[in-house]
């Protein structure tokens, strides 16, 4: 006799069905997880790996930013503020910004709070940046600058993870975000978006 366990759904639907294997020769096992394989509850009790949790911000409105005196600016929307669960625990920082300059020695930093993490290497005068934006040729369209980082969880106090913009020499030139430097009212200056999102991954 074949053992069989039979599940009928509720309201007069399908059903599934558990059955054992004709012969001895097939026999298998299945186990199902407990909370105390910590494979239920994986916010408090994770494996290394798992997604604890995201937070995500969307720019899609069109700004400029006129950069001046060395300063950093951050590009306003395209921030995430997060807890770590876990000191340890890795955050997964992506992020896509749709950029255009008119000039050399621009570009965007990835920033943690009030610091830059994730810059070029120190290289006698030359600038440190996370990506360059480049000089536009083509003044209508504008780049999408990817930017991807695996940082470490040093507490679980809150922080910031942002996206600014910089211009390595001081000058003053302008920054335009999610639009070309030439936006006149046409169908080809197209509106594009821009995107930050962190991920906390158990360690």
């Amino acid at each position: 006799m074949t053992a069989k366990i039979k599940l009928n759904a509720a309201s007069g639907g399908g059903s599934f069905s558990l059955q054992a294997p004709s012969s001895s020769s097939n026999n298998r096992v299945m186990t199902l997880p407990d909370t105390a394989d910590g494979t239920v509850l994986t916010t408090t009790n994770p494996k290394a790996g798992n997604i604890i949790q995201v937070k995500s911000a969307a720019k899609t409105d069109a700004t400029s930013i006129a950069s001046s005196g060395g300063n950093i600016f951050d590009i306003s929307g395209l921030s995430v503020d997060i807890t770590a669960s876990a000191t340890g625990n890795k955050m997964l920082i992506m992020a896509m910004v749709s950029v255009s300059s008119s000039s050399s020695g621009m570009g965007t930093l990835l920033i943690k709070d009030s610091s830059n993490i994730f810059v070029g290497d120190t290289s006698g005068s030359r600038g440190r940046l996370t990506t360059n934006v480049e000089n536009q040729g083509n003044s209508v369209d504008c780049k999408v600058v990817p930017i991807t980082f695996l940082d470490t969880a040093a507490d679980t106090n809150s922080h910031t993870y942002k996206i600014g913009v910089f211009e390595t020499d001081g000058a003053t030139n302008t920054f335009y975000i999610n639009r070309g430097t030439s936006d006149s009212d046409q169908a080809n200056r197209a509106r594009v978006v821009s995107s930050i999102t962190v991920m906390e991954v158990a360690a």
